[in-house]
């Protein structure tokens, strides 16, 4: 039986792990994205970048291969997970290994590809670099499933129960969001130059492992864990989530992953080009930084920061009576958002229409994180880590970066590199696309309120 309130121990735990292993998430969502770009196509020819790939098509196969990595890594570990009744060491060893691929990408350079794999033609140097980058982009996804996505995420669920779920998620976001503002402001100075990627990796890359350290003293498997029942047959375990008669009885736990996959590959058509189109479409369009640091402008986002922090925490005690009603108002919310982002680069437009985007945004992923964890029968919380995965990340971030990298394409917006070549950067119409697919969540949400959210509590 699972107490009623989480121990301090275990939130110390949920606090720490969240936001270091945002700290690796954001880094590889983010500022890959941002290396590709600002490193690796900085210096290339036109005849070069003709000869391999545009620099969003690279993140859109980049976003593409990674995911599907994560979706087929918590698959296999989320089941062994359960099958050895460890998470602790997943968990763990998995961070620490996961900050170690992190810091050596602050080695990966188009001249080490060049030594590494003999090459001179400057076209496939370029391809080598990229689809280098890529390989070693799945190899850190593996490491990051397999202790945040598998074991991490199950650890969660078995230390908590549907009551206190909410409350968990919530932390969960809010910490989420912390890591990605530390990342952004670190990044920022890799971004612009001011330190290089190397130090940048390297240097996340070391806390992110100090924190899988830690994890061999701090974690303990509760015996929820220890009680967890699995079949002899492993790889029976693997498919379990695609049984017609597990997805029958389990219909609302499918049908808030439906809806909770279109929201995010929405967000997914533009997140990966979000830091890129700040960099050379908002700042620019804007007047530069320091334009955009005038005090009408900062006294906006404070403004804007207050109504959302009232916003968010209204609707999140509202939840509590009413998920549905403000799992609609997320979602309808962030759609508008994004339609009017898809009007202007101003930066009070943007920031007026942040306001809808994120507390939609944290209305749907708090609410519906906590419902997949609620609709998860208990016992089999490791075997659907995968069925999971696959929703929140696979087909989002399959489908979502190729609908951005082809409004990228569509709207045809370049700037010019050192080498006076034309590389391809995201453009404002992506959030138009974003827009269309977030709505369409309303109808697998449709079908959930129906059935209702009642859960049996553990």
């Amino acid at each position: 039986m699972v107490k009623e309130k989480v121990s301090k121990r275990n939130w110390i735990i949920i606090i720490l792990f969240c936001f270091m292993g945002g700290i690796a998430w954001n880094t590889e969502n983010m500022y890959f994205n941002t290396f590709i770009t600002n490193e690796i196509y900085a210096d290339v020819s036109q005849s070069a970048i003709l000869g391999s790939m545009e620099a969003t098509t690279a993140v859109a196969r980049m976003v593409a291969l990674s995911a599907v990595a994560a979706v087929v890594t918590t698959f296999i570990m989320g089941a062994l997970s359960d099958k050895l009744k460890n998470r602790k060491m997943f968990i763990s060893v998995g961070y620490i290994l996961w900050g170690i691929v992190t810091g050596m990408f602050g080695f990966i350079t188009k001249e080490n590809v060049a030594n590494l794999f003999n090459l001179s033609d400057e076209a496939k140097i370029l391809g080598t670099t990229v689809w280098f980058v890529i390989l070693m982009d799945i190899v850190m996804t593996f490491m990051g499933s397999t202790s945040n996505d598998a074991a991490f995420q199950a650890w969660i669920t078995d230390v908590t129960v549907p009551k206190q779920r909410p409350i968990v998620e919530t932390v969960l976001s809010v910490v989420g969001t912390v890591s990605s503002f530390a990342v952004t402001g670190v990044g920022s100075f890799a971004q612009a130059g001011t330190i290089s990627y190397k130090v940048f990796f390297i240097g996340l890359g070391v806390v992110v492992t100090l924190c899988g350290v830690a994890g061999l003293f701090l974690i303990k498997d509760p015996p929820r864990t220890a009680q967890i029942k699995t079949s002899s047959n492993y790889w029976a375990d693997l498919f379990y989530g695609f049984r017609p008669s597990v997805i029958k009885t389990n219909s609302r736990l499918y049908l808030t992953l439906v809806s909770f996959c279109f929201a995010i590959i929405a967000f997914q058509v533009f997140y990966p080009y979000l830091l890129t189109y700040i960099q050379y479409v908002v700042i620019p369009d804007n007047g530069g930084v320091v334009n955009i640091l005038r005090p009408s402008v900062i006294i906006t986002a404070v403004m804007v920061v207050a109504i959302l922090l009232v916003c968010i925490v209204k609707l999140l005690k509202l939840a509590t009576e009413k998920k549905g009603f403000c799992l609609v108002v997320g979602v309808i919310a962030m759609t508008l958002g994004f339609l009017l982002l898809s009007t202007s680069t101003s930066i009070f437009v943007i920031l007026v229409s942040i306001l809808p985007v994120v507390v939609g945004n944290a209305m749907v992923n708090i609410l519906f994180s906590a419902t997949v964890k609620d609709f998860i029968p208990e016992g089999k919380t490791g075997l659907f880590q995968g069925i999971r995965m696959i929703f929140v990340v696979l087909l989002p971030m399959v489908i979502g970066p190729v609908i951005g990298d082809m409004a990228c394409q569509a709207a045809a917006q370049t700037i010019i590199n050192e080498a006076n070549a034309e590389v391809l950067v995201p453009a404002k119409n992506m959030f138009l696309w974003a827009g269309l697919v977030s709505i369409l969540a309303i109808i697998p949400l449709y079908f959930l309120i129906k059935k209702g959210f009642d859960t049996t509590e553990s």
